[in-house]
């Protein structure tokens, strides 16, 4: 398999500099299916790791590949031309390490295998003397809102088309890589094509270094979205915001226009959904200088777009082997986010599908083991999905306190469960776990310290008291004056007159 480099030049050649499929594999060296299969290639989404639980990688490499990572690390601030090929990675291991004994074959599929993942490749972009219908420009600003009442300090993307000065823009939590391709393959969506041109700034999420010369080393993620949808990327000198002067005002026009007052909205993706719409409407303008207006404008940049790929780009990133702790927790974002798996996944390896709302948790063959909403911001954070934990106590309620399960939870809930008895335990913990479910753990909290103040202590009063408090059920006052309930005379009771009754029956 070839590397993204190596695929981009190949369809570089095909379809912009017109090479038929024989002089390309001439001019490259690869066989002529090879270069038919990388030219009529529509999907590029990044095949799932190997599970963990698969034949290690070149196994009998592990005690060389510490230096090879070290050797191919250090070409990073090579010339091209002067870096390792896999012959040189294979001839020092020769000559240099006493006693290496594996084939050539063998280094040259793992020097491939780092080399992708190190990004030893170059992806370049030039700046074109003026703009044309279908090009597009791409930034991010800053912008608060509420959803469900909680403030965010989010981040939106705005992508405009200076030709016709229309513009979209998706609203996210934060900025990063999964936000960028997820507003990016909205909007391509949404209008229908592909930009041909896309200008971007140097974030970290995109390049990962700028190379002397003007050329810039990008990550695998972005290359690998670039190639699928088959736009070519454009970027700026460091510092030149003015190059891309287009998107730049519109980021501050849509926050004056559709981000003031600051938007109040119950779940971000229809509010997404709503912007797009939004921005459509905002075409029904005359443009800054040109006789006509943006609607008319735009159609042009439309018919200038390139066709949707065939098939849809998987936007969200896994993340493999990640340690848990006694509690089966792990942590992303460099220790700051703390998550939650499950208690029989503690002291082990998890991974993760990362978008830009959701953190997924996968066991080893990636089946889906909780999900989190992903915590955003510098502060050390925690998410915690209680219900495999109250699942995994319920069934084992004497050795509550020994899991270390108990000390997690708050202590309205941990007196609560000490006054109950052992049968109570294990039905209670089973009730939670489902209001849990129902409405989440801070309302089966709430509803415990309901059940403390009433002295209640089975699964029935909880599911009432959680019925009275989050259900529309009217609350009656309770009887203050006993002469006010009536006071019923003593019946005279004969059981021989329901022995005989029941005989008759």
């Amino acid at each position: 398999m070839l590397t993204m480099d190596q695929i981009h030049y190949i369809r570089e050649l095909y379809y912009e500099q017109g090479y038929n499929i024989s002089e390309i594999a001439e001019t490259t060296g690869h066989n002529w299916k090879t270069i038919a299969k990388y030219v009529d290639m529509a999907d590029f989404n990044e095949p799932l790791p190997l599970p963990v639980s698969a034949k290690p990688f070149c196994p009998k490499l592990d005690p060389y590949k510490a230096l090879i990572d070290s050797w191919l690390e250090e070409d990073k601030s090579h010339r091209r031309k002067q870096r390792h090929t896999a012959m040189k990675v294979y001839k020092r291991l020769t000559t240099e390490v006493q006693g290496f004994d594996c084939s050539y074959r063998l280094v040259a599929e793992y020097v491939k295998s780092r080399k992708d993942a190190l990004n030893l490749k170059r992806c370049e972009g030039f700046l074109p003397l003026e703009h044309q219908p279908g090009e597009a420009q791409a930034d991010f600003g800053s912008a608060e809102f509420y959803e469900r009442g909680r403030l965010f300090y989010g981040k939106y993307l705005v992508l405009s088309f200076p030709w016709s000065n229309a513009a979209y823009l998706q609203l996210f939590y934060g900025e990063n890589t999964e936000c960028l391709l997820e507003g990016l393959s909205a909007i391509f969506s949404h209008i229908g094509g592909v930009p041909h041109e896309i200008w971007f700034d140097n974030a970290s999420s995109i390049v990962t270094n700028i190379i002397k010369g003007g050329g810039r080393n990008l990550t695998e993620r972005f290359c690998r979205f670039k190639e699928h949808y088959g736009f070519k990327a454009v970027f700026m000198n460091p510092n030149e915001g003015h190059e891309k002067g287009s998107v730049e005002n519109k980021v501050g026009y849509v926050r004056r226009n559709y981000l003031v007052p600051v938007p109040r909205f119950d779940e971000l993706t229809f509010y997404n959904m709503e912007l797009l719409e939004l921005l459509d409407r905002d075409q029904n303008r005359p443009h800054y200088y040109k006789q006509s207006n943006i609607s008319e404008l735009f159609k042009t940049d439309k018919a200038a777009l390139m066709p949707m790929p065939s098939v849809g780009f998987d936007t969200s990133r896994i993340i493999t082997g990640l340690n848990t702790d006694g509690y089966g927790r792990f942590t992303l974002n460099n220790g700051r986010h703390e998550y939650s798996s499950a208690p029989k996944y503690a002291l082990k390896t998890v991974n993760v599908r990362l978008s830009s709302t959701y953190v997924t948790v996968l066991d080893d063959n990636y089946h889906e083991i909780t999900c989190h909403r992903r915590l955003y911001g510098e502060d050390h954070q925690s998410s915690m999905q209680w219900i495999p934990y109250l699942e995994y106590i319920s069934r084992h309620p004497r050795s509550l306190k020994n899991t270390g399960i108990y000390e997690m939870m708050p202590v309205t809930m941990q007196s609560y469960l000490n006054n109950c008895s052992g049968k109570q335990k294990k039905d209670v913990l089973h009730m939670l776990s489902e209001l849990t479910e129902l409405a989440g753990f801070d309302s089966a909290v709430h509803t415990v310290e309901q059940a403390i103040r009433y002295e209640v202590h089975d699964p029935d009063s909880l599911k009432s008291l959680y019925n009275s408090i989050f259900s529309d059920v009217p609350q009656l006052p309770p009887l203050t004056d006993n002469d006010l309930i009536p006071v019923l005379a003593p019946m005279p009771v004969h059981l021989e007159d329901y022995d005989r009754f029941l005989d008759r029956r």
